[in-house]
Formats: C-alpha cells, structure tokens, sequence
C-alpha cells in the first residue's frame, strides 16, 4: 500500500483536495475523505461543489441512506461505506493497516508546526511498517514534485 504525504506550502489542503479527488474518481476509484473535524467535512462539501464554476464532483457526506451509492464519500471515519479504494486524509489520522484501502493520500499544511509533526510522527511509524510504502510529495512552483 502507498502512502502519499501531501505537503501543502503554497496552498492550503482544502484548496488542493479537490484536483486530486477529481483525478481519483476520473481514474474510476471511488474516495473515501476523512477529517474527524465536523468544520472541515463541511468545508470539503463546500469545495466540491464549488471548486470549479461549471462542474462539481459528486459526493456525500457519510452517515445517510445512500453512503454505499457515492462516488466520493466525506466522513468522521475509514470505514469506506461506499466501497472506496483511496482514502484521503486531511491533516488528522490515518486508517489501520487492516482498512482494505489500495492508496492514502496524507494532506497537511505546511504552515502548522502541529500538522507538520503530526505528519513526522505518521511517516516515522509507517516507515517501519511491512508492505507500506510511504511517498512524500511537495508542492512547487510548478506543481507537485515527488521528494522522497
């Protein structure tokens, strides 16, 4: 499994979340979004409707009768009620070695001294995990350069 570390340093994760969710479900996966911050879930709802003028990506927020129907599912939680294959993180936990996911995505803002040594903490215990492979990714000028 791979684990992408997302260092946001010139854009905040929710302004980056909705580019990498859009290639995600363009490949054909459904996501799973995780934050156990109830503002930041609504945040994200927000920025997937919003994010480009004429478009939105569908979603729901987890929790209603429809969670396994949707594409892309914002939740407390990993449990993937709707069958997703990446999970993407903003800047909290990430899911147990046992959550069936094919891919995480680990977005934190590169401005907060707490979310960079959450992120640390995350990179350290997952470096000595079997089968994980943990990829750091850094924003640039000019897009995402993979640093590690």
């Amino acid at each position: 499994m791979e684990v992408g570390f997302y260092h946001c340093t010139r854009a905040a994760p929710l302004a980056v979340l909705p580019r990498l969710v859009q290639k995600a479900a363009e490949a054909g996966f459904r996501v799973l979004i995780q934050s156990d911050d109830p503002a930041v879930r609504d945040a994200v709802d927000g920025a997937l409707w919003t994010f480009e003028a004429d478009s939105f990506l569908p979603h729901g927020l987890a929790g209603g009768e429809h969670d396994a129907e949707q594409p892309v599912l914002i939740a407390e939680g990993f449990d993937p009620a709707n069958g997703a294959r990446i999970a993407l993180a903003i800047g909290g936990g990430l899911p147990p070695a046992d959550a069936g996911f094919e891919r995480i995505l680990y977005l934190f803002d590169g401005n907060d001294n707490d979310a960079l040594s959450r992120a640390r903490r995350h990179w350290k215990a997952l470096s000595a995990r079997d089968g994980v492979t943990p990829v750091y990714w850094q924003q640039a000028e000019r897009g995402w350069q993979k640093r590690g």
